[in-house]
This record gives C-alpha cells, sequence and structure tokens, in this order.
C-alpha cells in the first residue's frame, strides 16, 4: 500500500497529464492541440508586433524581454500541444505572471495611449 502512494504522487508532478493522440482521435484532443497551435501563432503575431515596436521606439529594454516574454509563451503553447503536464502548466503560470508585470510597466510608461499590446 505504502509503495503505490508513493509512486502516483511525482506521476503527478512528473508526468503526462493529457498528450496528443492523432490515431485516438476524440474530439476533445483534436480541438485542444488545434487550438493550442492556433493560441502559439498567435501569441508568435503579437511577439512580433512588440519587437517590430522595439525597433521603432527603443523607449527600453524592458521592451525586448516584453517581446521574448511573449514567445517564450508560444512556445509553451506548442509544446502543450502534444502534451500537458503539472511541470508545464506551471511554466506557463510563471511566464504570464512576467509577461502581465511586463506590460504594465511597458503601457503605463510608454503607451499610456495603446490599449492592444
Amino acid at each position: 500500500m505504502m509503495i503505490e502512494a508513493t509512486q502516483s504522487a511525482p506521476r503527478l508532478v512528473t508526468g503526462i497529464l493529457w498528450s496528443w493522440d492523432p490515431a485516438g482521435g476524440d474530439l476533445f484532443s483534436i480541438a485542444y492541440h488545434w487550438f493550442n497551435l492556433f493560441e502559439g501563432a498567435a501569441w508568435i503575431v503579437f511577439a512580433a508586433l512588440v519587437f517590430r515596436r522595439f525597433r521603432q521606439h527603443r523607449n527600453s529594454p524592458i521592451e525586448y524581454f516584453y517581446s521574448l516574454a511573449f514567445f517564450a509563451f508560444a512556445l509553451t503553447d506548442f509544446r502543450e500541444a502534444w502534451e500537458q503536464s503539472l511541470w508545464l502548466i506551471s511554466v506557463k503560470g510563471v511566464i504570464l505572471m512576467i509577461l502581465l508585470r511586463l506590460r504594465f510597466i511597458v503601457m503605463k510608461k510608454w503607451y499610456p495611449s495603446a490599449t492592444l499590446y
């Protein structure tokens, strides 16, 4: 009994909670997979827009890191399209907190009238 309980806890932390199986074909997996690919592409577009704005205005290197945060978040979505795990959710949460903090700084200081990115 004790061995079984200790083996299930590490699986939750290091194991895969969901994985893409193209042969499985259930509707949820197909939608989840393609949604994450689409979402990752959208974050790449935002990263490119922020990077372009950084290159045009050169307000601060913080804006460069803001662009990188969008790109990093996109990479986690591309990974999530194939596998979902607790470590990935944790990494996404950390990147999201960084992204929101950088957005607050950049938008407040250099683009107070902008509303999108």
